[in-house]
Formats: C-alpha cells, sequence, structure tokens
C-alpha cells in the first residue's frame, strides 16, 4: 500500500501482461499427440530420449537425464555430492530456494555466499574467503541469476584448488554462455529447469547434466525408486520417483528449436527497456559483455541509492512515501499491477529468509574483510545481495510482450519518478 499514488493517464492493460508466460509454437502438440496414440504416457518413451539427445547437443554435455522438476535435478545433485546430516554446502545466498532447499532434504547446512556487483552472482572473492572460514566444506552451489552467467571460471577453480564438489544451477539460464562455453556444464552435475515460466518449458520438468557416466547411470536408478535388476522388485538404497513423464517431455522436445528465437526475443526486451530508461537514476541487471551472452530470462532494473524514497518492508508487506524525483521497488510493482501488468521483487537473500535466519553467511563487501553472520544476531552487514533486493525489481519480460505494450510499461516506470 502508499500513502500516495502516482497520477498516470493510461488505461489498463486489456490482456495481462506477464513478467515470462509460456510460448507454445504447435510442434508440441505433435510430440504430445505420437506419445498419447502409442500409449507411452509414463516415464519411458521416445520423447524422453530424444529430449535428452536434445539437452547435450544444445549445450556439449555428454549424458543428461530427464527428471519431473529442476529441483529434483538439484536434489540428485546433492546426493551425487555425497552430502551427508552435518556437511556443509556453500550456495548462492542471491536465488530463489529451490538451489538451497535439497541441502536440507539431506540434513546439510548451508552457508551463504553474497553475491558480486558485476553479475549479481555468487562472489568468487567470498567463495575463497568461505573456504578459509570451513576449509572441510565438501560441495558448493551456484547460481545463474535471472539467465546471467557468474563468474564460473573463477568459481570452478577455487573449488578445483579445495577438492569441493561444484553444482552448477542453471535453471535459469539455458541457452546462456561464458567464455564460449554454455552453463550447465561447468559443475560436477548440472541442474537445467523447464518450469512453466522459464525460458523453454513443458509446465514442468528438469535435467541433471553431466560429463560422468557413472553418475547419469546412478541418478538414472535413484529417480526410478533405485529398483535393481532382478526379475521382482529389488530395492538396496533409497530411490525417488522422479523421472519426467514422456507427455512432458513431448511439450519440451516441442520447444527446443525455438530456443535460440526466445532468446532473441528476450534480448530485445532487455535493450528496449535500457534504452527507454537510460536518463532515469536505474541500472539494468548487469553481466560482463566480453566474455558471456546471457539468455536475458528477466530484465531487471536496479534504482540508485539517493533516487530511493522511502520504503520499509515487513516480513510479507511493504510500505512507501511517495516523493518526487524519486521512487522505490514496491511502488513500481504496485503501479504496474494496477496497470495489469506483472513485475516481481528481486529474490530476497537466503540469509534474510526466516528458514535460514540462523545459518552461516559470507561476504566481503564494504571493508573488504569476511564477515560471518546469524542474520538474527547482526542485521546491519554491508552486503550486496541485502542491498540488491531493496532496490531492485523484474520488469515485465514476456516474449509476447508487444513493443507498444513495452513502450507504455516504459512511460509507467517514467512516471513513478516524477
Amino acid at each position: 500500500m502508499a500513502f500516495s499514488e502516482t497520477s498516470i493517464i493510461f488505461k489498463p492493460f486489456q490482456s495481462r501482461v506477464w513478467l515470462s508466460s509460456p510460448t507454445m509454437h504447435g510442434d508440441e502438440q505433435k510430440y504430445v499427440q505420437e506419445a498419447l496414440d502409442s500409449n507411452w504416457v509414463s516415464t519411458v518413451g521416445e520423447n524422453l530420449n530424444c529430449l535428452e539427445k536434445l539437452a547435450c547437443e544444445y549445450t556439449g554435455c555428454k549424458y543428461a537425464v530427464a527428471l519431473s522438476a529442476g529441483t529434483a535435478a538439484l536434489h540428485m545433485a546433492v546426493r551425487l555430492a555425497g552430502i551427508k546430516p552435518g556437511d556443509r554446502v556453500f550456495c548462492s545466498d542471491l536465488t530463489f530456494d529451490a538451489t538451497v532447499n535439497p541441502v536440507a532434504y539431506e540434513k546439510g547446512e548451508q552457508v551463504f555466499i553474497d553475491s558480486e556487483r558485476d553479475t549479481w552472482n555468487m562472489d568468487p572473492a567470498a567463495l575463497a574467503k568461505a573456504f578459509e572460514l570451513y576449509p572441510e566444506t565438501k560441495a558448493v552451489i551456484v547460481a545463474n541469476l535471472y539467465g546471467t552467467p557468474a563468474k564460473l571460471d573463477e568459481i570452478k577453480s577455487i573449488c578445483e584448488k579445495n577438492g569441493a564438489f561444484l553444482i552448477e544451477d542453471a535453471a535459469e539460464s539455458l541457452g546462456a554462455t561464458y567464455k564460449g562455453i554454455s552453463t550447465g556444464l561447468w559443475g560436477e552435475a548440472n541442474v537445467i529447469s523447464y518450469n512453466g515460466n522459464k525460458i523453454i518449458t513443458g509446465s514442468a520438468g528438469g535435467m541433471l547434466l553431466t560429463d560422468h557416466r557413472e553418475m547419469a547411470e546412478k541418478v538414472r536408478k535413484w529417480s526410478t525408486q533405485s529398483r535393481e535388476k532382478a526379475p521382482w522388485y529389488q530395492h538396496e538404497e533409497l530411490g525417488y520417483n522422479y523421472r519426467m513423464s514422456n507427455l512432458i517431455a513431448g511439450v519440451i522436445r516441442g520447444q527446443y528449436s525455438y530456443l535460440d528465437d526466445h532468446i532473441e526475443q528476450k534480448k530485445a526486451i532487455y535493450m528496449r527497456y535500457k534504452k527507454g530508461l537510460e536518463d532515469l537514476p536505474v541500472t539494468m541487471n548487469p553481466f560482463l559483455s566480453d566474455i558471456m551472452k546471457p539468455n536475458f530470462w528477466l530484465s531487471c532494473i536496479l534504482i540508485n541509492k539517493d533516487a530511493m524514497c522511502r520504503q520499509v518492508r515487513s516480513g510479507t508487506e511493504a510500505l512507501y512515501i511517495s516523493e518526487a524525483g524519486k521512487s522505490c521497488p514496491t511502488e513500481i510493482l504496485e503501479t504496474l499491477a494496477k496497470y495489469n501488468a506483472e513485475g516481481r521483487p528481486i529474490w530476497k537473500p537466503m540469509h534474510m529468509q526466516p528458514i535460514y535466519r540462523m545459518n552461516p553467511f559470507v561476504t566481503v563487501e564494504g571493508n573488504g574483510r569476511a564477515k560471518t553472520n546469524a542474520y538474527a544476531v547482526e542485521r546491519d552487514l554491508d552486503d550486496v545481495g541485502k542491498d540488491i533486493f531493496e532496490r531492485g525489481l523484474c520488469l515485465p519480460s514476456d516474449n509476447k510482450m508487444t513493443i507498444e505494450e513495452q513502450d507504455m510499461i516504459i512511460e509507467i516506470i517514467r512516471n513513478c519518478f516524477n
């Protein structure tokens, strides 16, 4: 809610402008119908076989296992890393909680690593410091935020130096590259997502990628209830019902040939926002243009500190006071919603979440020294992720949004600063 509202002359959009919604092309129906006609509708079939092959061909990975969700793939990756109760895992702090929850499934402990300014992703300097503080840590999970790769070579090098198992959460970055190498290839086990709002989708689904045959075979077994090769149902280790269905695989199979088109459409949206907002006190979500190509899944802005109106957030609510020449994420998001357009806050950092407030957190922001923190004990850290959450927001980034609709959204945002 607001104490005052910005007055804008536009009428609401007749059809909702979404943050990022599925884009179907027709090929999806063909492959789903083939599955129905052949009666292969469960967790085996031609669509699954072809989808795993497509994922390998597109990314350059050797082995792919199609699973029910990106979260399922992350859980399998954590199991591959051998995480046991009490084991620490270094995790991206600024991410969706699906990135880090699988550590809790195995009763490990997440240690959250702050972001850096260049990409909003895990800070390699903070990661290196974390290994000094917790040298016995067995694994690292790095997420590529909003389709922008992290500094994956630096992070991989730090993991190799410390003998840690690297998991790359590329759920949001399918199609992105870092130094000419696809995301989803940098870890020992890697994850992509086909959730409903991702750049291609099956309404659900995920994929585990690895260059290790033994790992792929383990995940294939674990994800089908760990059934042993026997004439009856023989089980010698814990299993899961995580395999993707052949129907969902058909939808995703039909999407793959359009992935590059979707990336180009998303990039055009990002560039139009950048141009249309260039004289406002905001910056776009950043990337290192000389060494990385994002997939531009979501376009985001960060409001300059001196252009922020007064805003306060509780655990579930937000208030702001409108000020001339200033704005804040809450004001912009509420104004967009009033005109039938969907934006979203930046992910709230994991170390700020009530469920994880007592977990360790490492940052090198500010004075250049690492700090560890239980959020409930010490709340005044000068950390990057918290700052991005407080000043940033995700803009409508649907690739079916028209240029005229985006122009109106740009004007709505501009009016918030009047």
